[in-house]
């Protein structure tokens, strides 16, 4: 079993570097999700958006654009995104990709 690196009081990663999908797969089962092809598809997006912008989707709104533009109608909706990621999706997703917190999300 991998050990889960260190993560703050809202289940962030302290050091970013030390993410794998290994590590998604044990922080999304604490929010008690199973990662299936459709999120991880939304995580390696929010991945390489992180890698081109240097931050993530500082609000939901926003994330919810950006998967939009990149992704079409059908999966850039709230409700698509909800589903995958309850909660707080942009919040959530960032949590399981190994990003930091969206600045705006709260």
């Amino acid at each position: 079993m991998t050990n889960t690196p260190a993560r703050n009081n809202e289940g962030f990663l302290e050091d970013a570097g030390r993410w794998t999908p290994e590590i998604a797969n044990l922080i999304a089962q604490d929010d008690e999700i199973s990662l299936s092809e459709k999120h991880w598809e939304i995580l390696w997006f929010l991945r390489d958006f992180y890698a081109e912008h240097e931050m993530s989707p500082p609000s939901n709104r926003l994330f919810v654009k950006a998967i939009r533009e990149a992704m079409g109608e059908e999966k850039g909706n709230s409700i698509y995104l909800m589903q995958l990621f309850p909660g707080t999706p942009a919040k959530t997703a960032c949590r399981i990709a190994g990003l930091p917190r969206p600045t705006n999300c709260l």
